[in-house]
């Protein structure tokens, strides 16, 4: 697969699968090294997967000192069809204004809904680098 410096160039036949409004899968590593997975919400501008990410002390310091992650997006029209993208966290960012899950909420959800979470969660915006990815097609 193509690479610059610092990144892996997500193949285009792919990409779309980046742009799709559809739910992934976030595996990360705990501290102990055993998997842990998520579903989530994402955005791709071309260099950065964005997820946002409500937070304890804990998962912000795993997240930092353990910054493997795996993105798995699944075509909805064709579950054979997937792109698996291992990524490196490049940098966390506080979401205090909500700006970010409010975009990702109009994206997802449409104008009249919000996704739920607790008061009080410090919420933060998880930027992940991909440097390697892998895809199946067909049956």
């Amino acid at each position: 697969m193509p690479t610059t410096k610092n990144r892996t160039v997500v193949a285009s036949a792919y990409e779309d699968l980046l742009q799709a409004p559809t739910i992934a899968h976030l595996a990360t590593l705990r501290p102990d090294g055993s998997p842990q997975s998520n579903p989530v919400w994402f955005t791709w501008d071309g260099e950065h997967i964005k997820i946002s990410q409500t937070t304890s002390r804990q998962k912000y310091r795993n997240l930092r000192n353990h910054p493997e992650a795996a993105l798995s997006v699944v075509d909805p029209a064709d579950p054979y069809r997937y792109l698996e993208v291992r990524s490196e966290v490049d940098e966390i960012v506080d979401d205090t204004d909500n700006r970010f899950i409010d975009d990702l909420a109009r994206r997802y959800l449409g104008e009249d809904h919000y996704p739920w979470h607790q008061p009080g969660d410090r919420r933060v915006v998880v930027k992940l680098r991909p440097v390697a990815t892998s895809s199946m097609g067909g049956h």
